[in-house]
C-alpha cells in the first residue's frame, strides 16, 4: 500500500481534509505512545504557573489529535474502506476536528502557540502505515488507537489545574470511548468483562 502524501492533496497542493483523517489515532504503538505521552506531559507540568502547566497538557493532547488526523486521512484516502465504513468515519472526523480546534483555541487564548502537525512522511515512517493492507487492518488499528486516546485523556486529567479543562478532557475521553466501542463492536470483539476499561 503506497502512502504517497502527494496523492492525498487538493489541487492547491494542500493535504485533503478527508473523511477518515480524524477517525482515531495511530496503531498499537500509538496506543502505547498516547499513554506515555500523557504521563510525560504530566511529569513536565510541575514547573511554572497553573496556566502554563495546563497549556503543556493541552499541547500534548493537540499533538495526539494531529497524529490521528494525519493517519486517518492517509488511511482513508488509500481506497481500503467501503462506503459504510466511510460514513461512520465521517462522523468521527467531525468529532476529532472539533477536538483539535477546541484545544488550539484554548492554547492560543492562554498565550501559547498551538503545536503544529508533523509532515505526512514523518507519520507514515514513524507509524509504519504502509503495513495497512485491508479495511480490517484499518478498523483494528482504529480500535486500538481510540482506546489509547481515551486512556491518554483520562490520564491527563490528573495534571490539569483548571476545573473547566478537566471537564473538557473528560468529554474528549468520553468521545474516544464511544469511537472505540463502535469500532470494537464492528470488529466483533467481545466487550471486556472487567471494569475500568479506560484510564
Amino acid at each position: 500500500m503506497n502512502f504517497d502524501s502527494a496523492k492525498f492533496a487538493d489541487k492547491d497542493g494542500k493535504p485533503r481534509r478527508n473523511f477518515l483523517r480524524n477517525t482515531g489515532f495511530t496503531m498499537a504503538a500509538f496506543g502505547a505512545a498516547a499513554i506515555a505521552s500523557s504521563k510525560a506531559v504530566a511529569a513536565t507540568s510541575h514547573g511554572g504557573s497553573a496556566a502554563e502547566q495546563d497549556v503543556k497538557v493541552m499541547q500534548g493532547a493537540l499533538a495526539l489529535e494531529h497524529e490521528g488526523i494525519a493517519v486517518y486521512r492517509l488511511a482513508g484516502g488509500s481506497g481500503l474502506l467501503t462506503p459504510d465504513t466511510k460514513k461512520v468515519a465521517l462522523i468521527f472526523l467531525g468529532h476529532h476536528q472539533q477536538h483539535r480546534d477546541s484545544l488550539a483555541s484554548l492554547i492560543s487564548k492562554a498565550g501559547g502557540e498551538p503545536v503544529k502537525p508533523k509532515s505526512d512522511e514523518q507519520y507514515v515512517q514513524e507509524l509504519n502505515l504502509s503495513s495497512l493492507k485491508s479495511e480490517g487492518d484499518v478498523v483494528v488499528l482504529a480500535t486500538r488507537l481510540e482506546r489509547g486516546a481515551a486512556n491518554a485523556y483520562a490520564l491527563q486529567v490528573r495534571a490539569l489545574q483548571d476545573r473547566d479543562l478537566v471537564h473538557l478532557f473528560t468529554q474528549l475521553s468520553a468521545d474516544e470511548a464511544v469511537h472505540w466501542t463502535t469500532l470494537n463492536n464492528a470488529a466483533g470483539v467481545p466487550i471486556p468483562t472487567t471494569a475500568y476499561i479506560f484510564g
